[in-house]
């Protein structure tokens, strides 16, 4: 008689505990993955929040609390490819697990946090890499393992979690600060993030096979390769090396080192402080933030069925152009209810709109195995650009004594960005990337 093959062997001895709803149940991770996601987007939100309050309570000033914000988001985005290899090597339910009780467990020590460096520690370094694990990277993990069909309008979705983290998250955390100051706020997110840890072990297996089914919309069994082997940062390391020879993921890297540029280092780190600077409050401002995470609840949801059906790359020049327009246009409105509420609707629309048709672009050029470590990497580009933007603005600000060139440059960037989408090539280079 035969030997079974090391792969079949592999795929036999997974446990199999099957579960109801059939191949529907991918909807059911994919839930529980966006309450996950949702929880790291409102933890990166947060520092949003406590910006003014942490000035009024230690005088620390703008430009060193939105450092601490940049290195947060910075390491935000490195961690990616990193998790994106953890997760190859040992699973993406342990990974995130780790990673659930890393973002809780550090936002709960800055509680106690009397000096800078301690800021720095729990909000900058140990949030960001926690946070890092829980983010798009996980998304594009996740839809390429457990759909086969509709993988931009579910990429779509998970993204979306990120505007819904924010339009949950900012206007209750603003009102805690007005109740409480800064100290419950930080408690409330570490008890969200803890409550996603019993969610994410009983109802995640590691993919469809784990629990005798097939990926969504799949019409044969699903024979995963076995774990990866060796060690997870060379392999992230030795991707990166690959890719960075193609010119498609440096256009990848450039526009989404933009995105994060224009939207979470800048507007999501820096609009409440620069309402501010107008005369509205806090709990305003947060709501004008909610209000373009409900905007960009639909239009990224309808950027992945978009992204499903049309070029992703002249989608990507529509979403760049019209973001960058609106941050030229909010510098020079009255900020009046009718000009923020526009702004809030157009910029909102499009605030991570550009994920799913970059992800499309990923699986067409690198492959659906190495696809989500390369989008790792832009992802560590989007949020490069967004500690730049965190850093910038707070820079321009305590110099200059106001927003303006800051938002003007940056929505110079996004017309860059537009053209660069319409300049990435269509040759997939799947075969160099096979081996990493």
């Amino acid at each position: 008689m035969p030997e079974p093959s090391i792969q079949s062997a592999s795929f036999q001895s997974t446990p199999v505990s099957r579960r109801p709803f059939g191949q529907s149940y991918a909807f059911v991770v994919v839930a529980v993955i966006f309450l996950a996601l949702l929880a790291s987007a409102g933890l990166r939100a947060t520092p949003g929040v406590l910006m003014l309050p942490l000035q009024k309570s230690f005088g620390w000033d703008v430009s060193l609390v939105s450092s601490s914000a940049a290195i947060g988001i910075f390491l935000y985005g490195l961690a990616g490819p990193f998790a994106a290899a953890v997760m190859q090597r040992f699973g993406i339910r342990r990974t995130v697990l780790g990673a659930l009780a890393l973002m809780s467990a550090s936002t709960a020590a800055s509680y106690f946090m009397t000096a800078p460096w301690q800021l720095f520690l729990t909000w900058g370094l140990l949030s960001g890499i926690g946070s890092g694990a829980v983010a798009n990277v996980l998304g594009a993990t996740i839809v390429n393992r457990w759909f086969t069909t509709n993988r931009g309008l579910v990429m779509g979705l998970l993204t979306a979690s990120t505007a819904t983290g924010t339009l949950i998250f900012m206007p209750g955390l603003a009102s805690l600060v007005e109740w409480g100051g800064w100290k419950p706020v930080v408690l409330t997110v570490a008890a969200c993030c803890a409550a996603l840890i019993p969610l994410v072990y009983i109802l995640v297996p590691e993919r469809p096979a784990s629990i005798g089914q097939r990926s969504y919309g799949g019409t044969h069994e699903d024979q995963p390769a076995p774990p990866a082997q060796g060690n997870p940062f060379v392999a992230a390391l030795s991707n990166l090396v690959r890719a960075s020879k193609t010119p498609a993921f440096w256009f990848l890297f450039a526009t989404f080192f933009i995105c994060g540029f224009t939207t979470n280092g800048l507007v999501g780190t820096h609009l409440i402080a620069f309402c501010g600077d107008h005369g509205i409050f806090e709990v305003q401002a947060a709501s004008l933030l909610a209000l373009m995470g409900f905007f960009d609840l639909f239009g990224t949801t309808l950027s992945g069925w978009l992204t499903d059906r049309f070029d992703p790359r002249k989608l990507l020049f529509f979403y760049y152009g019209l973001r960058g327009l609106s941050l030229i246009y909010l510098p020079y409105s009255d900020f009046s209810l009718v000009s923020l509420t526009v702004f809030a609707a157009f910029y909102g629309l499009d605030w991570i709109a550009t994920v799913p048709p970059t992800v499309r672009i990923a699986n067409e050029t690198f492959g659906d195995k190495n696809a989500p470590l390369i989008f790792g990497w832009v992802v560590a580009g989007h949020q490069l650009g967004a500690a730049c933007a965190a850093f910038f603005a707070g820079f321009m600000r305590s110099s200059q004594g106001d927003y303006l060139q800051a938002f003007m440059i940056a929505g110079a960037t996004g017309l860059v960005a537009a053209l660069l989408s319409l300049m990435i090539g269509r040759r997939p280079v799947q075969p160099a990337l096979a081996t990493a």
